[in-house]
């Protein structure tokens, strides 16, 4: 049985060693070597019998790659199809969506999602949330009752805050209501239990999971899927189909469904709760730094943190100083990504299971000395 610290060795173990600290794993994780491995050698594999030649034979590693995220969505492998990203898989489900284009969504829903709520000509309404923008299920129940909305979206955790939604209670509102419930598990799938009733889930491969860029999924259930637009092309292919056809990078696909099966084999619960104790770790070493503001409450079970500045800190600029001058990678949340919540930006730590009590002290001290 893995313990903390063993999970965070083989981790590091299976890793080039960092260039630093890296404390950016909401934005994008350090790939496993049996990933790059996995995609480089698809890639040459292409070279050699050329592409679609190649992609057949990937065939059982993607199915591999499907059955994969389907156990961490509590969805089939059926219900699985590949996709560029986060973005991307939203893009294409609101453009095959079957109904009227109303939405329910956060007051904090990510930017990018907004917009493409209205590129695709959704109106949206806001659902009651609490101060930490966490919905409150029971009066979400009585505002979407009053009058439904066509679609419930509910981003997880989102991209400015580490705060975990009650997912498990909105799909349960949404099913005695019968409005489908759509889930962004961007910051969530990996990091957090997405086994829930939502009828679509949505996810990138390059945050928790530790896959490559341009790479993601999207898994809906057969009740929606069934309704879904198939274009007149279709022929034998499902609307769900649809959405992964067509040309696609193959071999960061392989790696993704390398990292999936890597993560699996960790354990997701170990997984899960390594990275609620760094969290809890993170924001009890910067309660006291002075200067900024821990966002999450301590026992929220993400690593997530975000720090508000209190002092006129830029954090723009603190976090160009605390690579350039410390190697220390983080992210800063611009105002874009919540821009109906957030008023100003914030910085975003966010270890994985291989960071230990002294990368957050070095970050701390760090922190301290540029602000």
């Amino acid at each position: 049985m893995s313990t903390p610290e063993t999970l965070a060795q083989s981790w590091r173990d299976a890793r080039l060693p960092a260039a630093g600290v890296h404390l950016d794993n909401a934005a994008c994780s350090r790939q496993s070597l049996a990933a790059i491995e996995a995609a480089a050698a698809h890639a040459r594999h292409e070279s050699e019998v050329g592409g679609y030649v190649a992609a057949q034979a990937a065939a059982p590693a993607l199915d591999a790659g499907r059955a994969g995220v389907a156990a961490l969505t509590g969805m089939s492998p059926e219900d699985v199809v590949f996709t560029t990203g986060s973005g991307n898989a939203l893009h294409l489900l609101l453009g095959v969506w079957p109904m009227e284009r109303t939405v329910a969504c956060l007051p904090g829903e990510y930017g990018p999602n907004l917009a493409e709520f209205a590129t695709s000509g959704f109106t949206w309404r806001a659902l009651p949330v609490d101060g930490l923008g966490r919905v409150d299920p029971d009066a979400a129940r009585t505002v979407l009752a009053d009058d439904p909305p066509a679609m419930v979206h509910l981003t997880a955790v989102g991209s400015h805050r580490g705060v975990v939604q009650p997912v498990d209670a909105v799909a349960a509102v949404c099913r005695e209501i019968g409005v489908p419930l759509v889930v962004d598990a961007a910051q969530a799938l990996a990091q957090i239990d997405c086994v829930a009733h939502a009828d679509a889930v949505y996810s990138s491969s390059r945050k928790w999971l530790a896959g490559p860029r341009g790479v993601g999924v999207l898994a809906v259930r057969p009740a929606l899927a069934d309704l879904l637009q198939s274009p007149e092309w279709a022929g034998p292919l499902s609307a769900l189909q649809c959405l992964e056809f067509g040309e696609a990078n193959i071999a960061a696909r392989v790696g993704f469904s390398v990292a999936v099966g890597q993560h699996l084999a960790a354990g997701p619960e170990a997984v899960r709760q390594r990275l609620a104790s760094l969290g809890n770790l993170t924001r009890t070493i910067l309660a006291d730094v002075p200067g900024w503001r821990v966002v999450e409450p301590d026992d929220e079970p993400t690593a997530i943190t975000t720090l508000a500045p209190t002092d006129g800190a830029d954090p723009v600029q603190v976090r160009a100083r605390l690579l350039a001058e410390h190697g220390i990678v983080t992210t800063v949340a611009g105002v874009e990504r919540a821009p109906l919540e957030l008023t100003a930006p914030v910085l975003r730590v966010s270890p994985h299971v291989d960071a230990y009590a002294e990368d957050i002290e070095t970050f701390a001290t760090a922190l301290r000395s540029v602000t």
